[in-house]
């Protein structure tokens, strides 16, 4: 079934099947088009499986059944020449036929959408009421569902990542003589899983292998809300290519980024915390819980500046003339609505005067300063972790950038500039340890609908905030730092909890800049009692004019307006 949904009354939908299979990286190659308002490129997914999601697909109702008579059409690929690639087509007891063909780098004309049945599933991760987790049932082959919206898929094929020079490290053999799936995915496995004082190592095979030939197309098709594919005789999750490139390009009215123009008129593009997250942006697994690094290479015009979710400060590389690229990455796990990337002919603030206290508190660490000797034990998942970084836990004020239009260089910096090491400082003398190693700050175009949104090393800022005192600046800055602790290194792994975060974040927002002014003790105190006295008229105010349907939190649901929140990506 293909879910036509009301984004005023009905849930977002979570298709990914994460109960069996989960991204672990993504690479991303991509072409930013003014012109055509077209984001296209490339991106290669790696996977892990393990025995707690195998476990699940012998209980996990069949959830991609053919709702009529009308079967599922999946895009067949051309004839694969790699040896022991199995082309045949689906076997009618599948349920799958009716092929159309999608040739090798064709655009698929044919406007048709696979028929599916996404009822209701209980997940235990998965807190919207439709989702698509589809494991192993009988002999049926395993269906990897992504979440997908507005996107044209043009080719699904696995990557051989055996093809890459040195690869054979991972594996029990000194030469690849027989490259067979199961050494392909034990290649994957072992990259995955290298420990976190090897992450650029492991940032260079990503890089390398996402550049490996492909080894044979994969069977796909979309739907509204998802990206289906199989491959033939893959029956189980463990059996799936656990690298796999999906070709791809986004649509103008794609709902993920807005094209638009910033204050001085000229052209740009960014991620605004749509209610579908960065479904349009990218093929993903949209779960809270579903969490991944990426690297991305951006290509653009050489007068843009390309800004994005990354710990290192990008600086552009000449292509050929005309033609720039820039290269972020992420070695933190995040779930995938946190990405964000701003394109556009932004100028970059520098204070005229550097204090050397600044200097030397804004000294950059990188992760791969990470120190051997832990300062504490954390319960994530491994990955360079600044709170485990002796040196990182004395960097009060962390390295950041500033970007706004041309135009509004000016209200930059008389307001924000000189507020940012305040604010930087208060928030580490109230919670310690910065969870990002750096942070950029753009003044984003007139009609981003909200004050303040955080991701990952980058905030975005209204332009209204730069009107007036400093009061409404700070505040605000404050309040999207504070969710670099809640809402981003810590998350809720149910949507309808989200009020946790910006409930946190909204206190912090008060200590924080009580502390960046300096006030006394029974100053703080009698700011934050009026600020409270004020959210509380607010509240009752927003009650009175609420249906009440929209009062209470549904259990193990969310509301489409507050899932930009949920993912990491905080806006109020």
């Amino acid at each position: 079934m293909d879910l036509k949904l009301d984004p005023s009354r009905d849930d977002l939908p979570l298709m990914a099947n994460t109960s069996h299979i989960l991204v672990k990286h993504y690479v991303l190659d991509l072409n930013v088009d003014f012109e055509s308002q077209i984001i296209e490129g490339s991106i290669v997914l790696f996977f892990e499986s393990g025995n707690r999601f195998e476990k699940q697909s012998g209980s996990t109702k069949e959830t991609c059944q053919s709702e009529s008579s009308e079967a599922c059409r999946f895009r067949t690929p051309e004839p694969c020449h790699s040896p022991g690639t199995d082309t045949r087509t689906f076997s009618p007891k599948t349920g799958y036929n009716d092929f159309a063909i999608c040739g090798k780098g064709e655009k698929d004309t044919s406007g048709k959408d696979g028929n599916h049945d996404n009822p209701e599933q209980a997940s235990g991760i998965s807190s919207s009421k439709y989702c698509c987790d589809t494991g192993n049932h009988r002999n049926e082959e395993f269906l990897l569902v992504l979440d997908c919206c507005d996107l044209s898929v043009l080719k699904v094929e696995e990557v051989d990542v055996a093809a890459v020079p040195g690869i054979e490290k991972f594996t029990r053999s000194p030469k690849l003589t027989v490259v067979s799936e199961e050494l392909r995915n034990q290649i994957v496995h072992e990259l995955v899983t290298l420990p976190a004082d090897r992450w650029r190592e492991q940032l260079d095979y990503y890089a390398g292998c996402s550049q490996a030939p492909g080894c044979g197309e994969l069977l796909f098709d979309t739907d509204t809300w998802s990206l289906q594919i199989r491959k033939t005789g893959a029956h189980t999750a463990t059996d799936f290519p656990h690298a796999i490139r999906i070709r791809y390009s986004t649509k103008p009215q794609g709902r993920s980024v807005t094209w638009t123009s910033d204050q001085s008129g000229r052209p740009c593009v960014y991620t605004m915390g749509s209610p579908i997250n960065n479904r349009a942006l990218f093929p993903c697994q949209e779960p809270p819980v579903a969490m991944s690094t990426w690297q991305a290479t951006v290509r653009a015009a050489a007068s843009f500046v390309v800004l994005m979710s990354g710990e290192n400060s990008a600086k552009p590389t000449q292509l050929q003339e005309g033609c720039t690229s820039w290269h972020y990455y992420v070695t933190m796990p995040m779930p995938a609505s946190t990405f964000t990337i701003a394109v556009g002919s932004w100028t970059e603030m520098k204070p005229e005067i550097c204090s050397p206290k600044d200097l030397a508190a804004e000294r950059s660490l990188s992760p791969s300063e990470t120190d051997s000797r832990y300062v504490g034990i954390c319960g994530h998942v491994e990955y360079p972790c600044r709170f485990q970084n002796p040196s990182a836990t004395t960097q009060e004020i962390i390295p950041h950038r500033v970007f706004a239009p041309l135009c509004l260089q000016g209200a930059c910096r008389e307001t924000l500039l000189h507020l940012i090491p305040l604010c930087l400082s208060a928030a580490y003398s109230v919670l310690g340890t910065h969870p990002f190693s750096r942070l950029d700050i753009l003044i984003v175009p007139a009609n981003f609908p909200s004050l303040g949104m955080a991701s990952p090393h980058i905030i975005f800022l209204s332009q209204s905030v730069l009107t007036g005192t400093s009061h409404l600046c700070g505040t605000r800055l404050c309040h999207e730092i504070a969710h670099a602790w809640f809402g981003l290194a810590i998350g809720a792994r149910d949507w309808t909890e989200e009020w946790l975060s910006e409930g946190f974040a909204t206190h912090l927002e008060d200590v924080f800049w009580a502390a960046a002014q300096q006030l006394a003790p029974h100053e703080a105190q009698e700011q934050q009692e009026l600020k409270a006295c004020l959210r509380w008229l607010r509240l009752q105010d927003e009650v009175r004019n609420s249906p009440q349907e929209m009062q209470v939190l549904r259990n193990g649901q969310a509301d489409p307006e507050d899932h930009t929140e949920i993912q990491g990506i905080q806006n109020e």
